[in-house]
């Protein structure tokens, strides 16, 4: 007899197995870690993991998709809910630094991912997925001063939160407002707007 699938439970279950390879690429790396070591951090079995997601590579590109989707799911709450435009601007950099621990996760798990995509053309599908999704957000933000030049804005946008994360990472000791403060400094500038103390 076949087993009956409950979906809720079903889709419960598969965020938290994603959640555990999540943590498992974390702290050991992408290259490193082995489906039985996420199994191990799950708390399952390696057949487990192989009925929820067929393979390796199945797994941890499902726990991109997740982790992207969350990332820009609440930044577009967080730009929806801003009243001002500078107030939709520090949401915007309170979801890219939301938490030292959170972010030092999130950048090393999406740049260890980002290198193994760029042998991996599966893999690179997710990544351009996340591009594009992440260009929504940029181009959101870009336009508040102006059609003209919001493609080249948000390129430009886009550049220096991807470069302040690596920046963030290999910091031994991140301070938080220091990194939101100047990410803020910064999308003002490449917005053309007056400085203004963060």
């Amino acid at each position: 007899m076949a087993r009956t699938v409950n979906p809720i439970q079903d889709r419960a279950r598969r965020a938290a197995l994603e959640k555990a390879a999540y943590l498992a690429i974390y702290e050991r790396g992408y290259a490193g870690v082995t489906l039985a070591d996420i199994a191990g951090y799950a708390g399952v079995s390696k057949g487990t993991l192989a009925y929820h997601f067929g393979s390796r590579a199945g797994l941890l590109a499902a726990v991109m998709r997740r982790f992207t989707r969350t990332i820009t799911v609440a930044t577009r709450r967080a730009l929806r809910q801003a009243a001002t435009p500078d107030a939709k601007l520090r949401a915007y950099v309170e979801n890219q630094f939301y938490g030292v621990e959170n972010t030092r996760r999130f950048y090393t798990v999406s740049l260890d991912f980002l290198a193994a995509a760029t042998r991996d053309p599966a893999l690179m599908a997710v990544q351009r997925d996340f591009q594009r999704e992440t260009l929504t957000l940029d181009l959101e933000l870009a336009r508040l001063a102006g059609e003209a030049g919001a493609e080249e804005r948000a390129r430009l946008l886009r550049a220096l939160v991807e470069g302040l994360s690596v920046r963030f990472l290999a910091d031994p000791a991140p301070d938080l407002g220091a990194y939101r403060a100047e990410c803020l400094r910064g999308l003002r500038a490449v917005l053309g707007w007056e400085a203004t103390p963060a």
